[in-house]
């Protein structure tokens, strides 16, 4: 237990020395992303002994080192969760940064200020690990926030674009969003249970909807479900490494990973597991049916990636927290080398990004497309390869489950879709006549582009099999079914490749498709963006203006100054008028005339006298 608790302890500290070197004069005489990617190759290794472990001994323990400060009968200290989802995602998450990082060293060669961009790469996985390892909510919360800062950061990284500034800020908003959520559950065991320990809150077993629902809602925000989803695709805006960080080991898996760690109580409530079920299915079908038409081959990866979230939230709605937990490590390898590829792609056609620019890539870039071509199947699920022993599972489990039907056919609708959108990258990437300018400088021969992509290909083709084969069962599998029912995901996926290639070759013909609005409907977005950024707060702006133009006019232009003039002479007027209405008053006056004219008369008489 000590030399396993020495192990995790000098992970973190080899993590953190880059990030401690970099603040003093030593700095100047290193390369730092190299020492950056060294560190995080160290620790990798390091890691392996308590997976060892955990496989061969079923190990799970508790590291509590320092004791902060007690609230009450809250004590908060720095603890650690070391049990199978966070030893396991330990060594994913720090093989796929180790490959990242060398290749951001490569993509951010020419980068003025490529340090501070790696300390923030750096900073942004230690953040998630503190979130995946902590035995509280608090801790919990430090790496929450910690990769939703680093995001905003390196989102906005080229922050002299426009769009740059606005995806950073949309991040960061919708996350805010989510946080919501993640403190009314946090007050809520506060209160309810009066601790913060996630040993406690989970033998509780408490079977309230409320902190779930907090839950679910910080995961909404955090893993881009429906209805918090746009800030996902935009992030695109930032540098590539970024995006296959963020996509793949890191930040979105984040909320997905929360509701696995919560799963003992999640798994008792049904009426939590319906809303994650139709959420996930929801979300994965609307992300699929607006990656169809992108043209923006980055983008196409963001919409893949929020689709596979949506099926992880859906197989955590089957009560199968495992399985998910399964999809989110395999789903890291080949999202992060799709990224990849897709980055060495941009950087090699001078920073094109529209797939109908490219074509033909497989004669000038054989390797990276050969890696994109691996990680687009692995994505849709084809046998033997990573993302099948994932996908494959899930299908199944969906299939043999008694849950409702509509679920089971909208993921397999858009489990078609992902073989469609990835034929699609494949068609007009790889495939075709180039479509490009041939003056490009295309290279494909520095290690630090290729050892990282080929790390990553190993991944996508060998991991999903060991990982899989580690996992523990949870609930009874159903081992006999009918050949329809086993096959389904295989034959939804040569459905979706074969229907994808037919609509793809219709693009070889010269005259413009008619626009309808099926098409419409995915180009827009769903119409979402343009409803929630554009009419909502059209609306609210010009309702606010009106009301506002109003009560200038009705207060400050009207009744301050011409109608309160009016009201004071008229009541000044009654106030000081003789005119009230009795006959005493009016002979009064009338007496008072005639005795101060007569008095005048007489004064006027004796001075002319």
């Amino acid at each position: 237990m000590n030399t396993i608790t020495s192990f995790i302890m000098a992970i973190f500290l080899i993590l953190l020395s880059p990030i401690l070197i970099s603040s003093t004069s030593l700095s100047k005489h290193i390369n730092f992303p190299m020492y950056a990617m060294l560190s995080i190759k160290l620790s990798f290794f390091l890691s392996l002994l308590p997976l060892m472990m955990l496989f061969y001994h079923n190990t799970e323990y508790m590291i509590t080192t320092w004791h902060w400060i007690t609230i009450n009968s809250i004590e908060l200290t720095m603890s650690f969760k070391m049990d199978y989802f966070s030893t396991m995602f330990l060594s994913v998450a720090l093989f796929v940064t180790w490959s990242i990082m060398q290749f951001s060293s490569w993509y951010m060669h020419s980068d003025p200020h490529i340090n501070r961009f790696i300390k923030y790469l750096l900073l942004f996985l230690i953040t998630m690990l503190i979130l995946t390892s902590a035995n509280n909510l608090f801790q919990l919360f430090i790496g929450w926030e910690g990769v939703g800062i680093m995001s905003f950061l390196l989102i906005g990284w080229w922050f002299g674009r426009a769009d740059a500034n606005t995806a950073a800020l949309q991040a960061i908003l919708y996350n805010r969003i989510g946080d919501i959520g993640f403190i009314l559950a946090m007050t809520w065991f506060c209160l309810n249970m009066n601790s913060w320990e996630l040993q406690q809150i989970l033998l509780t077993n408490n079977n309230n909807l409320i902190p779930l629902l907090g839950l679910l809602i910080a995961a909404t925000g955090k893993s881009a479900q429906f209805g918090l989803h746009p800030w996902l695709p935009s992030a695109m805006e930032g540098p590539t490494p970024v995006s296959a960080l963020l996509h793949s080991s890191t930040m979105v898996v984040a909320g997905i990973f929360l509701l696995v760690r919560f799963h003992p109580m999640t798994s008792s409530n049904p009426s939590i597991l319906t809303i994650m079920l139709c959420l996930g299915a929801l979300t994965t079908l609307f992300t699929a049916i607006c990656a169809l038409t992108q043209n923006d081959i980055k983008k196409i990866v963001a919409f893949s990636t929020s689709s596979q979230l949506g099926l992880m939230m859906v197989t955590l709605g089957i009560n199968q927290p495992y399985l998910a937990f399964l999809h989110i490590c395999t789903h890291a390898f080949f999202k992060a080398m799709l990224f990849m590829c897709s980055g060495s792609i941009i950087h090699s056609l001078n920073d094109e990004q529209d797939i109908r620019k490219m074509g033909n890539m497989m004669k000038t870039m054989p390797f990276t497309s050969s890696c994109l071509t691996i990680g687009s199947l692995a994505l849709t699920g084809m046998p033997f390869l990573t993302g099948f022993y994932s996908k494959d599972l899930i299908i199944e489990a969906i299939n043999t489950c008694n849950t409702n039907a509509w679920a089971l056919l909208i993921t397999l609708i858009a489990t078609s879709m992902t073989a469609i959108y990835s034929m699609r990258i494949i068609y007009f990437v790889v495939m075709t006549k180039p479509r490009f300018p041939p003056l490009f400088s295309i290279n494909e021969k520095d290690p630090n582009l290729i050892n990282p992509i080929k790390r990553l290909a190993f991944g996508s083709i060998l991991a999903g099999f060991f990982i899989s084969y580690n996992i523990p069962p949870t609930n009874i599998q159903i081992l006999t079914m009918p050949w329809y029912l086993k096959t389904t995901a295989l034959l939804i996926s040569i459905l979706g490749f074969l229907l994808a290639l037919e609509l793809n070759n219709l693009t070889q013909n010269l005259s413009m498709s008619k626009k309808n609005p099926y098409s419409s409907f995915s180009t827009s977005l769903g119409y979402f963006p343009s409803i929630i950024h554009r009419i909502i707060p059209n609306k609210t702006l010009n309702l606010s203006f009106k009301t506002s133009l109003n009560l200038l006019d009705l207060y400050w232009l009207e009744k301050s100054i011409p109608k309160s003039t009016s009201t004071m002479h008229s009541y000044m007027s009654k106030l000081l008028t003789n005119q009230k209405g009795l006959v005493k008053l009016y002979f009064m006056s009338f007496l008072l005339s005639i005795l101060l004219t007569t008095t005048l008369f007489f004064i006027n008489l004796e001075m002319f006298q």
